[in-house]
């Protein structure tokens, strides 16, 4: 099993970190990667690390025990970051991170199957204790319905004729490991096989964790519980999430629904957020030869603006 490399991390740091006493949410703690940056630039600040992951947060726990009590590692979903926020007294910080990735250790482990490259069950799910695995969701879902899934989280054009040949697998009984959904994927003789599996197998992942719903309440929460001041950091890895986050920043600098025609603004919303980046950070070359998995990793950053009462 490879070690996981935190993708950017002196760029976390470098944009996240803007106090040395602060208080700092990894809502993607993972083996702690990143979290042991920030604490070790925010030399008496607090970090507050979730994740579903209950095996992440042991390796996590054993990584950052040298930071003594300023780390503190809840598992949970982003998507009630603001009521985890509340219950662990971490509001009005000055920092929130999201890493969209998967770490090395999730990816290598043959039992999780999130990836095509190992052979194991095809459960896909980053909470271990979830109801629905990607195995039963292939086991029930039909053609048209396994369409529309690769076509919209997986941005996949030859959506149906996979669909098709995963449902012919599916009947035959060949069907129960991620190499017969490979195989099933394969069968339609993809041009670029690599890339396709990547988008099948993506996709999945994202219907059975609702990843994308729960970006949005994550980044919503986020802009809630930040100080003024007080910046929101995300790592994405695919279009459908950078997307997400773009559309939200934006959103939150440029609330204003009045029509164009109007010369003055009457709705009254207020910005909330100042975009940082303006220009996407990406990693460096460097970190791209020594962490290839870094080399999608795109990062934005926005700034919590002072808001009247």
């Amino acid at each position: 099993m490879s070690e996981h490399l935190p993708v950017m991390a002196a760029e976390v740091v470098e944009f996240l970190v803007t106090r040395t006493n602060g208080g700092y949410i990894d809502c993607t703690v993972g083996a702690g990667g990143h979290a042991r940056f920030i604490l070790s630039s925010a030399t008496e600040g607090r970090l507050l690390g979730l994740d579903l992951d209950s095996e992440a947060l042991a390796s996590a726990g054993a990584g950052l025990a040298a930071f003594g009590g300023r780390a503190e590692l809840v598992r949970g979903n982003f998507s009630d970051l603001a009521a985890i926020a509340d219950e662990y007294d971490f509001r009005d910080v000055d920092g929130v991170l999201f890493d969209l990735g998967f770490s090395s250790m999730q990816l290598d482990d043959p039992t999780r199957g999130f990836s095509y490259l190992n052979d194991g069950p095809i459960d896909m799910r980053l909470d271990t204790e979830g109801a629905t695995t990607a195995g039963a969701l292939l086991a029930k879902v039909n053609e048209r319905d396994l369409a529309q899934i690769f076509f919209d989280f997986g941005e996949e054009r030859r959506a149906r004729p996979i669909a098709r040949s995963i449902v012919r697998a599916r009947e035959k009984g060949k069907l129960t490991t991620t190499f017969h959904l490979a195989a099933a994927v394969m069968a339609t003789k993809p041009k670029n096989k690599n890339k396709t599996l990547s988008r099948v197998f993506q996709a999945l992942r994202i219907a059975v964790n609702g990843e994308l719903d729960n970006l949005k309440s994550g980044l919503a929460a986020a802009v809630d519980i930040l100080r003024p001041g007080g910046r929101v950091v995300v790592i994405s890895y695919h279009s459908l999430e950078d997307r997400i986050v773009k559309r939200h920043f934006v959103g939150c600098e440029n609330p204003c629904t009045c029509p164009r025609d109007i010369p003055e603004c009457v709705c009254g919303k207020k910005p909330t957020l100042k975009i940082v980046t303006r220009k996407i950070i990406r990693p460096r070359y460097a970190e791209i030869v020594s962490n290839p998995r870094a080399r999608s990793g795109k990062m934005r950053v926005a700034e919590k603006l002072e808001t009247e009462n």
